[in-house]
C-alpha cells in the first residue's frame, strides 16, 4: 500500500484526491491547502490539514499547487528518505526544493472539477531522481494509467508548450465562436459536429494534411468578408492565423 499526502485543491489537486480515495492500493492519508475551507467537504473521509508543519509521514508527497509555488512550498518538506513530486510541465524537477528524493507526475490533461476524468485515457510522463524513487513512480502511475511516458524536464517542457496550443489556445477559440454566435442569435451548437469531426480528423492523418478553408485556399474574398465583421482582439487573432496558414501551405505545398 503506497500512503500519499497530496498538497493542493485545484483541479488536478480534486481529481487525484477522488481518485486515490476509491483506490485498494493507495493510500491518501492527508490532504493539505492553504485555505482549509475548500478541503473541509474531504474532512469525514481523510485528514485534512492548511499547516505544513502538522504533515503525516508518508511515501509520496504529491504538489497539486501552482508552478509559482512550487519552490516555496516543497522548500518545508524535509523527508530525506522520502518522494516529493510536483505535477507541472513547464518546471524543471531542479525547482523542488525538498531534502527528499525528487520527482514529477505531469498529466498532459486538461482537468475541471465538475467534469469527471477517466484516468485510463490519459497519458503520464514522469521523472525521478533517482531509479529507486523512479521504480516506485511507475508503481504509483500504473495505478491511474498504462499510459506511462519517460519524459526528462525539457522534454516535458515541449510536451506543455504544445499542449497549450492544442487545448488552451484552442478552447480560447471555441470561446471566442460563441462569443460571434452569440451576438448574432446563432446557436453555438451548430459547430460541435465541425469541432468534434475536426478532432477525430487528426486522429486518422496529420494536422497538415488536414487543414481547410479560405487560408488555405488563399481564398483573399472570403478573407476580407470575415475581417469586415471583425474588430479589436478577433480580428487580431483572425489576421495573424490566416496569415500563419497561408505562409504554410505557400511554402509547402
Amino acid at each position: 500500500m503506497i500512503k500519499v499526502v497530496v498538497l493542493g485543491a485545484g483541479n488536478l489537486g480534486y481529481h487525484l484526491t477522488q481518485k486515490m480515495l476509491n483506490s485498494t492500493t493507495i493510500k491518501l492519508i492527508q490532504v493539505y491547502n492553504r485555505s482549509i475551507h475548500k478541503i473541509e467537504f474531504l474532512k469525514d473521509k481523510v485528514e485534512i490539514t492548511n499547516n505544513l508543519n502538522h504533515l503525516k509521514q508518508a511515501d509520496i508527497y504529491i504538489l497539486c499547487v501552482s508552478d509559482n509555488a512550487i519552490q516555496e512550498i516543497s522548500s518545508h518538506l524535509n523527508f530525506s528518505t522520502k518522494l516529493v513530486l510536483h505535477t507541472s510541465g513547464a518546471t524543471s524537477i531542479n525547482d523542488l526544493k525538498s531534502n527528499s528524493e525528487k520527482g514529477v507526475i505531469y498529466f498532459p490533461q486538461t482537468f475541471s472539477i465538475d467534469k469527471n476524468v477517466n484516468f485510463n485515457n490519459i497519458p503520464i510522463c514522469i521523472e525521478a531522481s533517482a531509479d529507486k524513487s523512479l521504480t516506485l513512480l511507475k508503481k504509483f502511475a500504473s495505478e491511474f494509467s498504462n499510459n506511462i511516458y519517460f519524459i526528462n524536464s525539457e522534454q516535458r517542457k515541449v510536451v506543455h508548450l504544445a499542449a497549450v496550443f492544442v487545448n488552451n489556445f484552442v478552447n480560447h477559440l471555441y470561446y471566442n465562436a460563441e462569443q460571434i454566435c452569440n451576438e448574432k442569435n446563432v446557436p453555438f451548437k451548430i459547430l460541435h459536429p465541425i469541432i468534434l469531426e475536426t478532432v477525430k480528423k487528426i486522429g486518422e492523418i496529420s494536422p497538415f494534411k488536414a487543414q481547410t478553408g479560405p487560408a488555405k485556399r488563399q481564398d483573399t474574398k472570403t478573407i476580407n468578408t470575415h475581417k469586415a465583421m471583425l474588430a479589436s482582439t478577433q480580428l487580431d487573432i483572425y489576421t495573424l492565423l490566416t496569415k500563419s496558414i497561408q505562409e504554410t501551405y505557400v511554402k509547402k505545398l
